[in-house]
């Protein structure tokens, strides 16, 4: 008796179905678009200004104490009590919204805190405040 090769597996029988690959895949597809949120983002309208260059120049209020606890208003040196005189004549002449304050890190908190509460009473005055390091 002849032994004969029984192939059970065929050429024919080696191709996968797709179909129902394809169908789970659309339905993720559907889910996800269906479940997913838009949310719109808000934000703000910016007017350019017509001209090619901007005419003003903003002016900023630049107020620093430096390792010997000197006040320096703009670069100049300024006594405590007429700083708050000196940040009104100030705005009296230039529009600006903000002071750049910096102490130098040895400087006491409480000349920090007596500096402040001089610019404190111009409420549309907005305060970055930094740390003084001089360049030499």
């Amino acid at each position: 008796m002849r032994r004969r090769k029984m192939n059970l597996l065929s050429d024919d029988d080696a191709s996968v179905d797709m179909t129902p690959m394809l169908d789970i895949v659309f339905i993720m597809l559907i889910f996800f678009i269906v479940t997913t949120s838009f949310v719109k983002e808000s934000g703000f309208l910016i007017e350019r200004s017509k001209s090619a260059k901007a005419t003003t120049q903003a002016v900023n209020i630049s107020i620093h104490v430096d390792q010997n606890d000197i006040i320096y208003f703009n670069n100049r040196a300024v006594d405590i009590e007429l700083l708050s005189a000196q940040i009104e004549f100030f705005l009296a002449e230039n529009a600006t919204n903000t002071i750049l304050f910096r102490p130098h890190e040895d400087t006491k908190y409480q000349k920090v805190v007596d500096i402040l509460d001089k610019i404190k009473p111009f409420k549309k005055l907005k305060i970055s405040i930094g740390t003084y390091k001089p360049l030499i």
